[in-house]
């Protein structure tokens, strides 16, 4: 039986962790381990990363204290398949069913598959996702019983506790997922969930827009509408069990300070998946109105400020010191992505992509070039920045050697170990990293290029036309050392390095490593 969690105002005395008290005289033992897992936050939306018009202490502090790498990747541009490569180890567009999930989706990974959680969970670790998920939930898609425990959770693979959001805060259904069950289940008010047909009865936002009263569609999202705003799917029941969108923030927070306080004499992992900032953006009373940007520049103050109750608490438990933190997004932003939140115009100057080409969904390196911070202070002694190539493809076996896991035979396939560039004793990194974007067009990126394959897809991604998709029929490669903005396709100019970025494509399809 899964546990539930009693949260405590304050802390009672602790004695030092268990872990803490095996530490022999080379270094910490095994650390407590963190993700934090922004949504769609770009790579120039940290002050850390010289961001305009925003201020992230709590991020900042962790960059002060650890590596903060420039050249860090998701393994792609959208959320489920750059999900499903950081918690199996496996590129997404190797297994069918891992784009964009619906909220109703059955669950992606298979529970045979040995993930993340699974690597911790058998080092002895209690383990956690809070959060996000958007990785499927139940057996099959579209025949979930809501009102009942679901037959596949996070649970089923290696995920001790889960308090979770089935998919994207804007699609349905809207309540949380406690271990298998809607959390604070409301037996008068079933849920139903539907991605073909509405439920007769329920307004819809295409209907009744004077029903969005806390924000409006501007495309997609008109559909159910949960708490003023419009969401894709339909849906029906829920009652006290529906969230608030203003407070999925405090609430995903409050649980994972819970797991913390509750496991603190012991090792542990937790898979921190916010939803800043992604749409719907509409963060807390307590930060809206407060950045220039409006309602997208409010988010990032909420998402840094739930790193930083993680970070204050740890310090309070005396955790911080030994707790390996990676702070990174699951690919790159956008500004307008279906609500009239005036994201685009209010940028006053900032640039969410650092001034990279593309955004989310894009195979330029707008859309996977991300954010990506590791703090130790235990062993992490000296700080700094580090240009070494990174993918988040290979979390999965540096980790396992952190914690000298041993992975079954076929595990993570497309996973390195590269602990020791994480931990900034090195700058080698990887010599190549693969990006895919939202139509599984493939990218390579080296140390000094960026090749993508030709695809017969639109000059414009088909629902934000606006945001360029990268396809191009034509081969394209861009020198970045030179142009680190894309502008110049160089592919007729030097095939040589065509033939090899191709070469590698070749490989890595074939699974030759």
């Amino acid at each position: 039986m899964k546990e539930k969690f009693l949260y405590a105002s304050a802390c009672l005395p602790l004695l030092a962790p268990a872990h803490l008290l095996a530490a022999d005289n080379d270094g910490p033992s095994r650390p407590n381990v963190i993700i934090i897992c922004a949504d769609d936050l770009g790579y120039g939306d940290l002050e850390c990363y010289r961001a305009k018009n925003i201020h992230t202490p709590a991020v900042n502090s962790l960059a002060q204290h650890g590596i903060q790498f420039t050249n860090a990747y998701a393994v792609a541009s959208t959320s489920t398949p750059s999900r499903y490569s950081l918690l199996t180890g496996e590129y997404a567009w190797r297994k069918p069913g891992t784009d964009v999930a619906a909220g109703n989706a059955g669950m992606i990974i298979d529970p045979g598959r040995y993930t993340l959680a699974d690597v911790f969970k058998n080092s002895g670790y209690v383990t956690s996702v809070i959060g996000k998920w958007h990785l499927g939930l139940g057996s099959e898609t579209g025949e979930q019983d809501w009102n009942a425990p679901l037959p596949t959770h996070p649970g089923d693979l290696g995920f001790d506790y889960s308090y979770i959001m089935a998919a994207t805060a804007d699609r349905v259904p809207c309540v949380f997922i406690e271990n298998g069950k809607v959390a604070n289940y409301d037996p008068a008010h079933p849920i139903e969930v539907s991605y073909k047909k509405p439920f007769p009865g329920e307004p819809l936002g295409k209907e009744h827009p004077e029903l969005l009263y806390n924000l409006r569609s501007t495309h997609e999202h008109n559909q159910a509408i949960v708490n003023g705003i419009g969401r894709i799917g339909y849906m029906k029941g829920g009652g006290k069990a529906l969230w608030k969108d203003e407070n999925i923030a405090d609430s995903i927070t409050a649980h994972a300070i819970g797991f913390i306080r509750q496991h603190s004499q012991e090792p542990f992992f937790m898979y921190f998946a916010t939803n800043d900032v992604h749409v719907p953006r509409f963060p807390h009373e307590r930060f809206r109105g407060k950045n220039v940007m409006g309602l997208r520049g409010d988010a990032i103050a909420q998402f840094d400020w739930s790193v930083g109750q993680l970070l204050a608490c740890l310090e309070e438990l005396h955790l911080r010191e030994n707790t390996l933190i990676i702070l990174t997004s699951d690919n790159g932003p956008v500004c307008d992505d279906g609500y009239d939140d005036q994201a685009a115009e209010r940028l006053n100057g900032h640039s969410p992509t650092g001034g990279l080409r593309g955004n989310k969904y894009s195979a330029f390196e707008g859309g996977t070039r991300i954010p990506f911070i590791v703090s130790w202070p235990a062993e992490i002694r000296k700080a700094g920045t580090s240009d070494a190539l990174v993918s988040q493809i290979d979390v999965m076996k540096s980790l396992g050697q952190l914690v000298g896991a041993v992975l079954p035979k076929g595990s993570a396939p497309d996973s390195g170990d590269y602990l020791n560039t994480l931990l900034g004793k090195d700058t080698k990194g990887r010599e190549w990293v693969v990006e895919q974007s939202y139509n599984h067009t493939l990218s390579v990126r080296t140390k000094d290029w960026k090749y993508i394959e030709p695809s017969d897809g639109p000059v414009g991604v088909p629902w934000v036309p606006e945001i360029e998709s990268g396809n191009n029929t034509a081969p394209q490669l861009y020198k970045l050392v030179d142009d680190a903005h894309e502008q110049q396709n160089v592919a007729v100019k030097y095939p040589e390095v065509v033939f090899k970025m191709q070469d590698i494509l070749r490989r890595v399809r074939k699974g030759i490593q």
